[in-house]
């Protein structure tokens, strides 16, 4: 089966960096993999940092270790983000050790 991309998707190609240019940021290099707890004490496991494939921004991917132990993505930007709890700032999620 062949696919024919619409002209829009093939300029939208065009517009990506190559593979070989794509370099995790500075915040994503530092993030441990590991086991992590929300400010809400749930506890997850980081799974690792992926791109967005057309928009290129970085997801952590995480795993939670609860219920049905679904897996999300979240912004990096935003799991690195603090939260206002009882007027105090902590983070979002916070490492808690080796998975």
């Amino acid at each position: 089966m062949k696919t024919t991309l619409s002209p829009k998707a093939k300029k939208q190609l065009q517009k990506l960096p190559k593979l070989e240019q794509i370099e995790f940021s500075p915040e994503a290099k530092l993030l441990k993999l590991g086991l992590y707890e929300h400010y809400k004490g749930n506890k997850y496991k980081i799974i690792g940092v992926a791109i967005h494939s057309e928009t290129l921004e970085e997801l952590v991917i995480y795993k939670a270790l609860y219920g049905e132990r679904l897996v999300w993505a979240r912004s990096l930007k935003m799991f690195f983000e603090t939260v206002k709890v009882s007027g105090r700032r902590k983070p979002r999620f916070y490492y808690i050790g080796k998975s």
